[in-house]
Formats: structure tokens, C-alpha cells, sequence
């Protein structure tokens, strides 16, 4: 069989959809995955070319994200070691395999290891893995400790407790006075520090579930290696990405949030960096020693905290486009109230801004410190949109001319006025 036909084939049984949670799907991508590496005279522009086609299969486009990645690891000439590191709060059932008792299961950290495996196998990349449990409540260390005891891989594994980091008197922890100070930012710091002592080249975060498939790995590291770049941010709003999104968490409100959140981080957004959130970045040793200096914040605001440590610093920043499945039933952005993560991303990076001395827009930045301050703040706006924002896109949402900080200051004043009175 002729390799077009072959490929023809190939496309043609792709499923069109990907279940996190079921090890067959898994499974059958690596198999599509490997099936398409043996067609050697047909290159990565041509598949990821066909993968960008309407009505593609979902499993198809993975495959190809995954081809592009081992074909470019298995052209790396130097050795280079990289740290994956995770934080994990609450991952007591997506640890688990999928049940019917826990159905929600992802196997994530046996799933995380193999994907690395098959990435790496048979190049110059070595790879090690840091997951770090944030105080979760439900044991998450202890079930990802017995996992690891059990893998033929687990000297691979190094599974860490933020309560150990928070011992040392000195250093980017020191100012986090306990394991309720952090959501998610500890606990990433405490690992990126663990990986710095075995002396990582690169280090990547990434989250705790199966979202990210981190057979992807080699997408994140050749701007990297070819080019010196310091710091790698996926962007799941890339035309070339893929972004399969569970369900819309949020209310038409979430314009508003946008706007004020791109005013007050202009620097980050006017760069056309507009998915500070993703959960795929990659620093370079250089540059987290530079990062984690003096960290701003620990809670899930850390994306945007060392994105303007990494531009105040001058270091060379690039985008990459990526694969991601929302893996929303068990997130914590769920668990807690999706209000609650934005209330942090808000505030928090009104706290970064001035820390770091970054050019912001110091108006919006106080309609945040007056009209921001908890959580109800936020879910009685979400479901409301201010008129000048109802016809605008999204795309341009942060310009002062659509609405300034003292019509938003306004409105937000006139909708809290009408709940009292109702």
C-alpha cells in the first residue's frame, strides 16, 4: 500500500472523539501516532497541513501534534535534561483509573509517565517528573507516592509536599507563611526549585490532568534548543492549536472581567500574549533563577507574575501552538467556584504589576482594589454585560476607548446600588 493511500486510510478511521478518561483512547492514539511516523515520505508540513482541514478527526489532529513533536525529538543532537513539574490539590479520583465508582478517573500520573516515555525514547532528551502536592486534603501525595512505588519508571518521579518547602527561612518561599497562602503557585515554585537542584536545562509546567498530552514535548522545546529562547508559552488561541473545551464555564460577564483584566496587564496582552493561563510553558534554567528571585504571588495568578519578570527582564519570549482537552469535572477552577479563580487572577495580577514596576493602566488597577474585593464582587456582574461592551469582540477587549476605568467604575457602582435595593 502506497504511503498516500496509507495515510488516506488512516484519516479515514480516526475517531472524531477523545475521552480523557478512557486508557483505549489513549492507547489507539499512540498507535495512529506510530502508524503515521512509519510514513517517512510524507513530512510534518504535510500532515499538520491536512490536520488543519474542516472536519478532521479530532484523533487525527492529536496524532499529527505528536508526530511533530517525535519527529523533531529524535532530531535533537545535544543532551538536554527537562523537568515536568505539576501542582496537584484535589486529585485524589483523577489519579485513580477510571471505575464505576470513580468515574472520573484519568490514570493521570501512570498516563504522564508513558507519554514522556514514548516522547523521549531513543533521544538525546532525558526527562524527570515533579508533582507536588498543594495541602490537598484528599492525600494526593500519598496516592501519587504508592503509584510511583509500583511504575518500573518511579526513580523518574520525584513526588514532593509544598509543607516540606515551606521549612526554609530563605529563598522564593519564604514570604509563604502557609499551605492556605498557596493555590497552585507554591507548590509550582517548590517543584521548579527541586528541579533546579538536579539541574535542569528546561523546566515545563503543566496541570495535574490529563489536558496536556505531554507526548507533545518536543512542539514546546525547539524554540528552545534552536533558538535560545528563554521562555515558551502554549497558546491554545492559536489557528493551529487545538482546543477541545468541555462546557462554557463562565456568563457573558466574562467580558467585562477580560477588559479589565487586559488594561491592567497591557504589557502581557499588547504582546499578543493572550493565553497567560495555558498550562504548557516551558522557562529556561537561566530563567527561572531570574523568575524566582523574588516571586510576587503564590495563587493562580503566578502565570502572569512571571511573564512580566521574564519581559521586564528582556528575555526572548515565543508562542507555540499546542493540543488541548478541558478537563473540567474534577478542576479545581470548578471545585472552588470559577469566581474564585478570577477573583485571584484580578487581584493578583494588580499586586504583580506593581511589584515588578510594570506600565499598566493605574486606573482600572483601582476599580479592581474598590470594586473587586470578593467573590460575590464578580458573580454579580457575571451574568451581566455593561452596553459598551455587548457588540464588541472579544479580540479587542482591553482598549480604553471602548470603556474607560471611570464608566466601568460607574456602572459597577449603579449594579451594586440596584441589588441593595432589591
Amino acid at each position: 500500500m502506497s504511503s498516500a493511500l496509507r495515510l488516506e486510510t488512516l484519516m479515514s478511521h480516526a475517531s472524531q472523539y477523545f475521552d480523557l478518561t478512557e486508557s483505549s483512547h489513549q492507547d489507539h492514539l499512540f498507535w495512529l501516532a506510530d502508524a503515521l511516523l512509519e510514513l517517512n515520505d510524507i513530512s510534518s508540513n504535510q500532515l499538520s497541513y491536512l490536520s488543519l482541514q474542516p472536519n478532521t478527526p479530532l484523533e487525527f489532529q492529536l496524532a499529527v501534534k505528536l508526530v511533530c513533536s517525535r519527529r523533531y525529538m529524535l532530531s535533537v543532537s545535544q543532551p538536554i535534561s527537562v523537568g515536568v513539574v505539576y501542582a496537584m490539590w484535589g486529585e485524589h479520583h483523577r489519579l485513580r483509573q477510571k471505575t464505576e465508582q470513580n468515574p472520573n478517573g484519568e490514570d493521570s500520573l501512570n498516563v504522564k509517565i508513558r507519554q514522556l516515555n514514548w516522547a523521549c525514547q531513543d533521544s538525546m532528551v532525558n526527562w524527570s517528573l515533579y508533582p507536588v502536592d498543594d495541602g490537598c486534603p484528599h492525600k494526593s501525595y500519598d496516592i501519587a507516592k504508592n503509584i510511583v512505588s509500583q511504575h518500573d519508571e518511579g526513580q523518574r518521579v520525584t513526588v514532593l509536599h509544598l509543607k516540606d518547602g515551606l521549612a526554609e527561612p530563605k529563598g522564593p518561599l519564604a514570604n509563604l507563611t502557609s499551605l492556605s497562602d498557596s493555590s497552585k503557585g507554591g507548590a509550582i515554585i517548590f517543584g521548579c526549585l527541586k528541579a533546579l537542584e538536579k539541574q535542569m536545562d528546561a523546566i515545563i509546567y503543566t496541570d495535574a490532568d490529563n489536558s496536556v498530552h505531554l507526548g507533545q514535548l518536543g512542539l514546546i522545546l525547539e524554540p528552545f534548543i534552536e533558538r535560545n529562547v528563554q521562555v515558551v508559552l502554549g497558546n491554545r488561541k492559536h489557528f493551529e492549536s487545538i482546543l477541545v473545551k468541555q462546557e462554557e464555564r463562565w456568563g457573558v460577564g466574562i467580558k467585562t472581567l477580560r477588559h479589565m483584566q487586559r488594561m491592567v496587564g497591557s504589557e502581557i496582552f499588547s504582546k499578543g500574549i493572550r493565553d497567560t493561563q495555558a498550562a504548557f510553558k516551558l522557562f529556561s534554567r537561566k530563567a527561572l533563577i531570574t523568575i524566582l528571585a523574588a516571586p510576587t504571588v503564590f495563587d493562580f495568578s503566578f502565570d502572569t507574575d512571571w511573564i512580566l519578570a521574564s519581559m521586564k527582564e528582556k528575555l526572548l519570549i515565543e508562542t507555540i501552538p499546542f493540543a488541548f482537552i478541558d478537563s473540567s469535572a474534577e478542576s479545581a477552577s470548578v471545585v472552588q467556584g470559577p469566581m474564585s479563580t478570577w477573583l485571584t487572577l484580578l487581584t493578583g495580577l494588580v499586586k504583580a504589576v506593581r511589584a515588578r514596576g510594570v506600565k499598566h493602566d493605574a486606573g482600572m488597577a483601582k476599580v479592581i482594589d474598590e470594586h473587586v474585593k470578593t467573590v460575590n464582587d464578580l458573580e454579580l456582574i457575571i451574568d451581566l454585560l455593561p452596553p459598551e461592551l455587548k457588540e464588541v469582540s472579544d479580540s479587542v477587549l482591553g482598549q480604553q476607548a471602548l470603556m474607560s476605568p471611570e464608566s466601568l467604575s460607574h456602572w459597577l457602582a449603579q449594579v451594586k446600588a440596584e441589588q441593595v435595593k432589591m
